[in-house]
């Protein structure tokens, strides 16, 4: 018993944590860079291959079906492979998806890429929450997900305005030839740096369970990616079947995985209290940035009427500040806890949702940059602790099933909210529209504008029921 356990000392003594958290923690960068920037080129595709919005958007909905269906299938994954064998795979996947997407000849082509760079990206955030739980012990692991944090948040806040320049000097290709080097270096590095650090036990494939899976998660983000493009689109079948069949698939998946000895995703990790809270406010968190993501370069675009790479400097500030806000949160929390974080954080998002819910087409940029940057100051108070607080509580072999469960259910939220929020929005554009005079050229500025109103005070709600989940959070205090 003694030999072992000294054995395990000095396998964990040999393990070199920094190199392995920069190696996985740069690829994920890379991964989130490419998803956030094609998203300021998609107008740009559409002129080259003659093709309608409702077509372009399956570049992002495509990207996040993937999600949806392979990251639950991570824990099983991450039980059957080696760190080495899963990381050197999410990079293969994401470096042949970029030269694909790079070489496109037709729109077919480029949405078959971004499902083989979702392959990449699906494997890589898992992995990444995983082997950061395993090599960092619980008293700095505030303190590195804080950095993980700066990864995540920066990537998308930079991506737009990068992106922008580049379309504007070059061409839509130029993002994905920018991001091809930077991951071929990460890949050449994490072969020399990247260890074997999770425990391989090679559990039982349930067939039926991966498919009971894909079609529940898969269902859902599909059904809430189409309910997305408009106010009207919440009855049609192609999001009404997909949601039926999605909810139907979930709940049999889960009777299913309570039932097994060895359950391919282990849902008993909802047993622990803090995991359960931080992961509703982590949830609630998602639905309030992806909101504000998609509302805000609408508003700046189509009611203050500036261009794409403008749009996108305005709202770089808060992304940067969220980004380096990030490590600080993280390192506090190591220090005081969750709770003197995660609630004045909750009371900035939800102050700052309710004043965007007031701008108007006469709002000053200065005054959206200072608000945009004030809400992801409090974002950065939200996300990195309560996700750390909550993975936190669980037994080591629970890891890999806390980190598939929080990065499936943040892809969800994802949905959820993008679909509400454009539904909102589009239904407060239609009423003001019925009643306003056609013949004013301000009328559909104004028109957006009241849909913006409308769907931040969604927004403002989903941010108040998060506050109030806040206070039931404890320091989970590791022995």
């Amino acid at each position: 018993m003694e030999t072992n356990r000294q054995t395990q000392q000095t396998k964990q003594q040999q393990i070199k944590p920094i190199p392995i958290a920069i190696a996985i923690m740069i690829g994920s960068f890379i991964g989130l860079f490419s998803e956030t920037a094609l998203n300021m080129a998609f107008t740009n595709i559409m002129e080259d291959f003659h093709i309608d919005a409702s077509a372009v958007q399956w570049l992002t909905t495509g990207y996040l079906l993937v999600l949806g269906i392979l990251v639950p299938i991570s824990a099983l994954l991450l039980q059957w492979f080696s760190t080495r064998q899963l990381f050197s795979a999410s990079l293969i996947f994401s470096i042949a998806g970029t030269v694909v997407a790079a070489l496109s000849p037709n729109f077919e082509i480029i949405l078959i890429a971004r499902v083989i760079q979702a392959i990449g990206t699906g494997l890589l955030l898992p992995l990444m929450t995983n082997v950061i739980l395993i090599v960092f012990p619980p008293e700095k692991r505030g303190t590195i997900m804080g950095m993980m944090g700066l990864v995540i948040m920066c990537a998308p806040a930079i991506g737009p305005t990068l992106s922008g320049l580049i379309v504007d000097s070059f061409s839509w290709n130029a993002i994905f030839w920018v991001c091809l080097p930077l991951l071929i270096f990460t890949f050449c590095f994490g072969l020399v740096y990247m260890q074997n650090v999770s425990t391989i036990t090679k559990p039982g494939i349930d067939i039926l369970s991966i498919i009971l899976s894909s079609i529940g998660f898969g269902g859902i983000v599909f059904g809430f990616s189409n309910a997305g493009e408009g106010a009207g689109a919440w009855g049609e079948p192609g999001v009404l079947v997909p949601l039926i069949a999605g909810v139907i698939g979930l709940v049999l998946f889960s009777i299913r995985q309570f039932k097994m000895e060895q359950p391919m995703l282990n849902l008993r990790v909802f047993k622990f209290s803090m995991f359960t809270i931080g992961l509703l406010m982590v949830f609630l968190c998602m639905m309030l940035i992806l909101s504000v993501s998609i509302l805000l370069p609408m508003y700046l675009k189509g009611s203050l009427l500036i261009t794409a790479f403008a749009a996108g400097l305005v709202l770089l500030p808060g992304g940067i500040v969220n980004g380096i806000m990030s490590p600080i949160t993280g390192r506090l929390f190591d220090k005081y806890g969750p709770k003197y974080l995660v609630i004045p954080g909750f009371v900035i998002t939800t102050l700052l949702a309710y004043l965007f819910s007031n701008v108007s087409t006469e709002t000053s940029q200065l005054t959206i940059i200072i608000m945009h940057t004030c809400l992801f100051i409090g974002v950065a108070m939200i996300m990195m602790p309560a996700q750390t607080n909550g993975l936190n509580q669980l037994p080591r072999h629970f890891y890999p099933d806390g980190a598939a469960v929080m990065n499936t259910l943040q892809q969800i939220a994802g949905a959820i909210g993008t679909a509400v929020t454009v539904s909102i929005m589009a239904s407060g554009q239609e009423r003001y529209m019925a009643t306003a005079d056609a013949t004013n050229p301000q009328v559909l500025s104004e028109a957006l504008t009241i849909g913006v109103q409308n769907a931040f005070l969604f927004a403002c709600i989903a941010s108040a029921i998060g506050l109030v989940v806040a206070f039931f959070i404890k320091r989970v205090e590791i022995k």
